[in-house]
């Protein structure tokens, strides 16, 4: 297995594509999944808190993966959320998810309950050691009511295959901790998409973006130009993100993504209940913030 994959560049956290009745939209999925592949992103990553996972069954969630999967014939890098609430569960998802060809495994903090940091070492250190895939920590402290430490962080990185972590908390701050606690040879992503640009400049490797689900092409730009030391037209292309990136206020993840895709012509179809669609209103406000951003691209 490949234990060396260093994650980086611009990694879409991929919605998932229901149907009228709440059921996978397997066809949809497939789409998504091409479109962001011909956009030339450097991975994908299904199954995290933009798709859904907390509402899906475990049965689904490998549906998922099994659908990425193979669209994406190891055309690039395939990360797959194996966080459940126990260890015991992420552990057979990891081993589940292993054994149908994941490239590597996205684990979320365990979500609920607040855990010591000792706990949640524990966790993340025996969910490593069930599988040889590189492992993504990832730190979402607004949903789940747990953080990751820079400390614990910087332990988790010594486990062999601890590759990095993504950072949806949101604060540069937490992201710098996290690069000086772990060392070079530890990824660290943006999981916030107005941080992309940042967090690149500072030493990160990447962003694992929402945002790219609508506009892949504008999110990889921010990395190809940057990686090109065009920091200006870069941060031209970071801020393009911005309006859309305020939107997600306007409904309940991730309604308001699901409808900016659907806008544009990607069935992304509603979000599971109990989240609904977006309201009449919060359309309108949605299809003005899409419509500015289609005027400047053409």
């Amino acid at each position: 297995m490949n234990h060396l994959l260093q994650p980086s560049g611009i990694i879409p956290a991929m919605v998932t594509p229901f149907d009228a009745d709440q059921q996978i939209d397997e066809a949809a999925l497939r789409q998504l999944t091409r479109r962001l592949i011909d956009a030339d992103v450097h991975g994908l990553f299904c199954l995290g808190t933009n798709g859904e996972f907390f509402s899906m069954s475990f049965e689904e969630k490998l549906r998922v993966a099994e659908i990425v999967l193979e669209e994406t014939q190891g055309k690039l890098p395939v990360y797959v959320g194996a966080g459940c609430t126990s260890t015991k569960e992420s552990i057979e998802l990891a081993v589940r998810l292993e054994s149908m060809g994941a490239d590597a495994l996205s684990v979320i903090t365990p979500y609920f309950l607040t855990y010591t940091q000792q706990e949640l070492l524990t966790h993340f250190r025996k969910i490593a050691e069930a599988t040889e895939l590189p492992v993504l920590l990832y730190n979402i402290p607004a949903r789940t009511g747990n953080s990751l430490q820079p400390q614990t962080v910087k332990e988790l990185s010594k486990v062999p295959n601890i590759v990095g972590i993504k950072d949806s908390s949101g604060s540069f701050d937490t992201i710098l901790q996290y690069m000086e606690a772990a060392g070079q040879d530890f990824s660290v992503l943006a999981g916030t998409d107005s941080l992309i640009l940042p967090t690149l400049m500072a030493g990160g490797r990447g962003a694992i973006a929402a945002t790219a689900n609508v506009f892949p092409e504008v999110v990889k730009s921010i990395y190809d130009l940057w990686h090109q030391g065009e920091l200006e037209q870069a941060e031209q292309q970071q801020r393009k993100l911005r309006a859309l990136r305020n939107a997600f206020s306007m409904g309940t993840l991730p309604s308001v993504l699901k409808e900016a895709m659907n806008m544009i012509g990607l069935p992304a179809g509603q979000p599971r209940l109990p989240v609904q669609p977006l309201n009449a209103s919060a359309k309108e406000e949605l299809r003005r913030v899409m419509d500015t951003y289609l005027v400047e691209r053409n």
